[in-house]
């Protein structure tokens, strides 16, 4: 019997390489998936934000997939939220101990 989808990702996330890698993606997913949540919330197609955004319904795929490996500008995040109805919000988060390790080679 094949493991499921969640087993298979816990086994591989107790590689602390894989966990890494999967940790410095996260953030694009998220943006990814929040993208696309708002314009439907919004009731936007991806056709009807291209005309709003005044591009092409590509561009807007292409910005809202998460296995692009283009990063978006700032601006463009902006503009998309916008459009939208958002504004955008930015944290920063505290890594525990990749700021511990950069406060000792100080």
């Amino acid at each position: 019997m094949r493991p499921s989808f969640a087993d298979f990702k816990k086994k591989a996330l107790e590689d602390i390489e894989v966990k890494q890698e999967y940790e410095s993606l996260a953030p694009a997913y998220v943006l990814r998936k929040q993208l696309i949540k708002i314009r439907k919330d919004a009731g936007y197609t991806q056709e009807e934000l291209a005309e709003v955004l005044h591009t092409k319904k590509s561009n807007i795929s292409r910005l809202e997939n998460v296995n692009s490996n283009i990063s978006p500008k700032l601006s463009t995040i902006e503009e998309y939220a916008k459009a939208v109805g958002y504004q955008i919000e930015i944290n920063f988060i505290p890594q525990v101990e990749q700021h511990i390790t950069n406060k000792v080679r100080l």
